[in-house]
């Protein structure tokens, strides 16, 4: 591990535990004030990144003085461990000059999962001494030699546009509008419309049409009176009525809405209508009508389970209230979870795949192999190929600092891993490259070590892409929240029997929603569209997948 080294070789800094985090929360020191220490032994666990790391020593000695408790947040580079001198005594660390209150409460403030409080909106109001553009915009700038951040933008929130960025390189400049002189604007559309009125015609005369005439009932035959009573509901019904039943005149050809007559139907009579034939591939027992199943159709067994909740409430009964400290993986999630929203623009497509053939095979495949295989690994299978074909620009990382696009070859896919801790995202490496045996052991291996928080950090960052199966709970259809600083995401939602047509023909069949996010800012809505559908197309067609 690398870091700062502390002048004094009696004090241990924090190290840089990786990838450039600043922080790192002590869950338990593995020693105490006192102890002899080796080379290389574990002094403490700590939280970062959702993995729990050792913190060994680089020295061996005695501890003189831990800075910190379990639970504490410390920085990088702060004095963390104190051994004892030559002379016997410990080392003190240099006190940090004092801060300015005021400038400590902003910082606090600006260090929170809430964010700054503040009129702007991120990712559209300009932030002062830095232009906001779009990475191919500031691109132009750097090729034209063009110093952004003294462009004036005349976007939306101050945003510099392409032209911006070409009226500065010929010195045009952007012109300054006059404070209180506002644009005239186009008329605006008519209310209820999304087009805007057109011109204004000459009135032209209506040709006069002729009135429309009366048509009179043509009946083929009179109705018959014989056996029915005449008017009302007076006259006593008969005991017996006319078979068959005589065509009423409202079925016949020419009937007009207001006949000369019309006789009551008799009460208690519904002639026999003919039974609809069984349709084929209909559930058994269904008698007489029903809609049929998709060929290898299997219906969920009634009554799912839905696993308890991994997050559950921490108040007593009749203490009202609990307070839970806002720290660990839950700080971690939150972290990112703010980075991610305050970053990426999110929009998200959503379709439905038919995966009764794919449920077909993967029970075919899992009676033949002896193994449990879920749809989990077929769909991370239909991502890597989608991914990487046609659609590699969703396989890509956000460099926001150096404003570019890092699109990678390999597929690293993500898992979200619900855990007791929160949730955390294994890492898949070169998932494109292995089949769904291998994905299927790899899946429950990540999961399983997530879970007990043995996976080692390697393996929870470095993803290109990320699969949440909300499904494997409840719900269908999510708006996920992009791995930053991925620019792509998909919530698989849970399998259910649905209705589908095939051929114009109406069929029960097994329908998955699917939930593709993208950042919008990479990837634009019709490659986001095109991916999905591929991704669907392949779930329906599974036999590629094996």
């Amino acid at each position: 591990m690398a870091g700062k080294v502390s002048s004094d070789p009696n004090v241990f800094l924090l190290p840089d535990i990786g990838e450039g985090l600043q922080e790192a929360e002590v869950i338990k020191w593995l020693v105490s004030e006192g102890d002899e220490v080796e080379e290389n032994q574990a002094l403490a666990e700590v939280q970062t990144d959702k993995a729990l790391t050792e913190i060994p020593s680089p020295r061996a000695g005695k501890i003189a003085k831990l800075h910190g408790a379990d639970g504490d947040v410390m920085k990088v580079g702060a004095p963390f461990v104190s051994y004892v001198g030559a002379g016997g005594a410990a080392a003190e660390p240099k006190a940090p000059p004092a801060k300015n209150a005021v400038q400590e409460e902003e910082r606090e403030d600006a260090g929170t999962v809430v964010g700054q409080m503040s009129g702007d909106l991120a990712g559209v109001s300009r932030a002062e001494g830095k232009a906001l553009a779009t990475p191919a915009v500031r691109r132009l700038a750097r090729d034209l030699g063009v110093d952004i951040d003294s462009v004036k933008g005349t976007g939306i929130g101050g945003r510099v546009t392409k032209r911006d960025v070409e009226a500065a390189k010929s010195g045009a400049g952007t012109p300054n509008r006059a404070a209180g002189t506002t644009t005239p604007r186009p008329e605006a559309p008519e209310r209820g419309t999304s087009r805007r009125p057109l011109p204004s015609q000459p009135a032209q005369p209506q040709a006069q049409r002729p009135a429309p005439q009366p048509q009179q009932p043509n009946y083929q035959q009179p109705y018959p009176q014989q056996g029915y009573p005449q008017q009302g509901y007076a006259q006593p019904y008969p005991q017996a009525y006319p078979q068959p039943y005589p065509q009423h005149p409202m079925m016949m050809p020419g009937y007009a809405p207001y006949p000369p007559y019309m006789m009551p139907m008799p009460w208690g009579y519904m002639p026999q209508m003919p039974q609809m034939p069984p349709m084929p591939g209909m559930h058994p027992g269904m008698q007489g009508g029903g809609i049929p199943t998709a060929p290898g159709f299997t219906p969920f067994p009634s009554g799912r389970p839905v696993p308890p909740p991994a997050q559950v409430s921490s108040v007593e009964p009749g203490a009202g209230t609990a307070s839970v400290p806002f720290k660990g993986v839950r700080r971690v999630i939150a972290g990112k979870l703010r980075q991610s929203v305050d970053t990426a623009v999110h929009f998200t497509v959503m379709d439905e795949a038919d995966v009764t053939a794919l449920d077909d095979l993967r029970r075919r495949l899992a009676a033949e192999s002896g193994r449990k295989l879920s749809f989990l690994p077929f769909i991370a299978s239909a991502v890597c190929r989608a991914l990487s074909g046609p659609y590699g620009a969703l396989n890509a990382r956000v460099d926001d600092e150096r404003d570019e696009i890092v699109q990678h070859e390999a597929v690293h896919l993500g898992i979200a891993t619900d855990t007791d801790s929160g949730l955390m995202v294994p890492v898949l490496r070169d998932a494109d490259r292995a089949d769904v045996f291998t994905l299927s052991d790899q899946i429950a291996t990540l999961a399983a070590t997530a879970r007990d928080r043995s996976i080692p950090r390697e393996q929870l960052t470095g993803s290109t892409f990320t699969i949440s199966n909300v499904g494997s709970h409840a719900g269908r259809f999510a708006t996920p929240v992009i791995n930053y600083p991925e620019v792509g995401i998909i919530a698989v939602g849970k399998a259910y029997d649905g209705v589908v047509v095939r051929d114009g023909q109406p069929m029960v069949a097994k329908l998955m929603p699917l939930s593709l996010a993208c950042d919008h800012r990479v990837v634009d809505g019709a490659t986001a569209a095109l991916c999905l559908a591929e991704i669907v197309r392949l779930l329906q067609e599974p036999e590629q997948l094996v």
